[in-house]
């Protein structure tokens, strides 16, 4: 499949108005754009406007409220519980993750669970609203089930990713951003796209064998075996049980049942440095640290270790320069043809 460059502030404004024609408010739409590119731009295509078509239909079937009425119940000096009203979950995401910095501003943490919300798309963008105000962010949320657990058979947790970011003075912020499968399941659906084979260890088809056709996979592996199947239990419960939220099997289909409002759960955590410690230790030694991986030694094949994050960074860079390549498909979508 052919791909299409397009700037990023005009691919902004096409998924917005496609929202827009949806239902979605000119600034939710905005938001959710802007989450939706900053993916893009990173290169991280699975959660990138290819998934514009799929709000739209959520919201014009009854599945996303487009007026929600946020609230928020402080629980404890650093807690909060977070309801998006069944929301926009990049427009939920964005506003609890800011309420997470400003109890960190305050008290030194914050952490906020939220209820009632829907698919947010990539972690990475709201760990760096904590990042580039100088804070360390957390970042998790739970999916619905299409990962197979270490040692089983059928589906049972979803993708379930974790993301963490780390401020530093010189360089950009450390974004760690991964699903808990070995990937997304929006690689396999970009390939379905794309008419491209994915590797084999990526999914595995009705009778529980590896596939490289995207078509056939049924459910997703989790990365490093028992350890991202271990990680993926700790973002359910953590996004999941403890929010009050459903779990595992129980999470409601993110394709499929458009009419149903999901409920998901998320999990936002906020740290102030400075409260540990002298926060120029922090940043000098953060700086530091990317100074001395850059100067590493690289392995036969590789032209410099890389800190977390940063080849996407440089990704971003180079697309807010050159534009961002999407499917043909998906941009006679946007554009209305």
């Amino acid at each position: 499949m052919t791909d299409v460059v397009v700037a990023c502030d005009e691919l902004m404004r096409l998924c917005s108005k496609k929202l827009q024609e949806a239902g979605v408010p000119a600034e939710q739409a905005d938001i959710v754009a802007e989450v939706l590119v900053h993916a893009d731009a990173r290169g991280v295509r699975s959660h990138g406007v290819l998934r514009t078509e799929h709000y739209a239909r959520r919201v014009r079937e009854g599945g996303l409220n487009t007026n929600p009425q946020f609230s928020i119940r402080n629980t404890g000096p650093v807690t909060a519980i977070f309801d998006g009203d069944d929301g926009l979950g990049h427009v939920v995401s964005k506003a609890a993750m800011d309420h997470a910095i400003a109890l960190a501003n305050k008290n030194g943490v914050g952490m906020v669970g939220v209820v009632n919300s829907s698919h947010c798309g990539a972690l990475s963008y709201f760990v760096n609203q904590a990042a580039q105000a100088g804070l360390i962010g957390m970042a998790m949320t739970h999916t619905d089930k299409g990962v197979v657990p270490y040692g089983g058979a059928e589906s049972f947790f979803g993708t379930n990713p974790i993301a963490y970011g780390f401020p530093a003075r010189r360089h950009s912020p450390v974004i760690l951003d991964m699903a808990t499968s070995k990937v997304a399941f929006g690689k396999v659906f970009h390939a379905r796209e794309a008419g491209i084979d994915i590797p084999d260890d990526w999914g595995v088809d009705a009778s529980g064998k590896p596939t490289s056709n995207p078509h056939d996979v049924t459910a997703l592996l989790p990365f490093g075996g028992p350890k991202g199947y271990g990680l993926a239990m700790v973002v359910d419960i953590m996004s999941g049980i403890m929010t009050g939220s459903a779990f595992g099997p129980h999470i409601s289909e993110m394709y499929g049942s458009y009419d149903q409002k999901r409920k998901l759960g998320h999990f936002y955590c906020v740290i102030n440095p400075a409260m540990f410690g002298d926060p120029d230790f922090f940043l000098d030694n953060m700086d530091r640290m990317i100074d001395e991986l850059h100067q590493s030694k690289p392995a036969e094949g590789f032209g410099q270790v890389m800190v977390p994050g940063e080849p996407e960074q440089l990704r971003e860079a180079k697309s807010l320069r050159e534009g961002v390549a999407v499917t043909e498909t998906i941009y006679r979508y946007l554009k209305g043809n």
